[in-house]
């Protein structure tokens, strides 16, 4: 495991979980909106030693109900599977923050997984110029694939898009809406574009939060699913 980063304690990134966060270094994904530049690269060296956690996560089996791996992309990672059972078999649930980039890797995580947060970044026309990808690397038909695998796990999940206005419409996300309700996804949540001052020009306050004061735009959101919500960049 290649360990960017490492939070003892959490309760936002694991639902109805006080947990502790692994940020996984390394992902394929060069997203304009990432918030994370610094574990993008593949293969720097880690900041932190997989076994010094699991020693603080021994210490922790009282105190914290589950561990997430985040990232970075943890499907990067070819010890994923190895680390996961080693949390589970301490007694931790196990959360998984993915861009389902790997889906045969993914496939082999699920028995061990207990709650996943995937990222929808853009419809697929627009899905290479979001994740930062070529074409050809069809990052979007293998987060659709991960989807399908998800769904069949029953694992519960959750799936997410960045509302980064550079790059996406309100028409956009009502179109992956649509596409996800069509694929019987029952939660998906709006997650608020922050400023990165990354050099492609940053959009302004009302262009960013114009997503979220269209009362219409959310209402159609509301009604696709059982469970739709936002997370503004100050909360």
């Amino acid at each position: 495991m290649n360990i960017g980063g490492f939070v003892p304690f959490t309760t936002i990134d694991f639902p109805d979980k006080i947990s502790a966060v692994v940020f996984c270094q390394g992902c394929p994904f060069r997203c304009p909106f990432c918030h994370n530049h610094s574990l993008q690269v593949v293969g720097a060296p880690g900041m932190e030693n997989w076994s010094d956690i699991l020693q603080v996560l021994s210490k922790r089996r009282n105190l914290l109900d589950g561990v997430v791996f985040s990232g970075g992309e943890p499907l990067w990672q070819d010890d994923i599977l190895d680390a996961v059972k080693q949390v589970k078999d301490m007694g931790f649930a196990v959360a998984l923050h993915t861009s389902g980039v790997r889906p045969d890797v993914l496939k082999t995580l699920l028995p061990f997984v207990d709650w996943i947060g995937l990222d929808v970044k853009a419809p697929l026309a627009k899905y290479a110029q979001a994740s930062g990808t070529q074409p050809a690397f069809k990052a979007g038909d293998k987060m659709w694939e991960s989807l399908a695998l998800i769904q069949q796990a029953g694992v519960p999940f959750e799936t997410r898009t960045t509302t980064d206005p550079r790059l996406l419409s309100k028409e956009d996300i009502l179109q992956m809406a649509e596409q996800l309700k069509e694929k019987g996804v029952q939660t998906y949540v709006l997650q608020e574009y922050r400023p990165i001052s990354d050099g492609n020009g940053e959009p302004s306050s009302a262009q960013i939060s114009a997503f979220y004061t269209d009362k219409a735009f959310l209402d159609k959101l509301q009604n696709l699913f059982p469970h739709f919500s936002v997370r503004r960049a100050h909360e």
